[in-house]
């Protein structure tokens, strides 16, 4: 029996130059394409952008949809992290 927690593996997704409903979109589409290993704690999603409405509508639709989501500033940057929901 493995009763160890697995490591997720990252998915990086730079989305820096798109504005929204574009970096949405992407997000969205992304998220759809590896639901299954998000939901199971397989993968864990990590979008880089630099459009300030995107760390509020992204984060928005992600937990919504039943996933946990952080999002920090780094530089001039925003890094949202979507994983596996709670």
């Amino acid at each position: 029996m493995d009763s160890e927690p697995k490591t997720p593996q990252v998915l990086e997704f730079d989305i820096r130059g798109q504005i929204c409903p574009a970096s949405l979109l992407i997000a969205l589409k992304e998220m759809n394409s590896c639901k299954d290993q998000l939901r199971n704690g397989e993968v864990q999603l990590v979008i880089k952008t630099d459009n300030r409405d995107a760390t509020i509508t992204i984060p928005d639709a992600v937990e919504n949809m039943g996933y946990a989501v952080n999002v920090q500033r780094v530089d001039d940057y925003y890094v949202i992290v979507v994983e596996q929901g709670h």
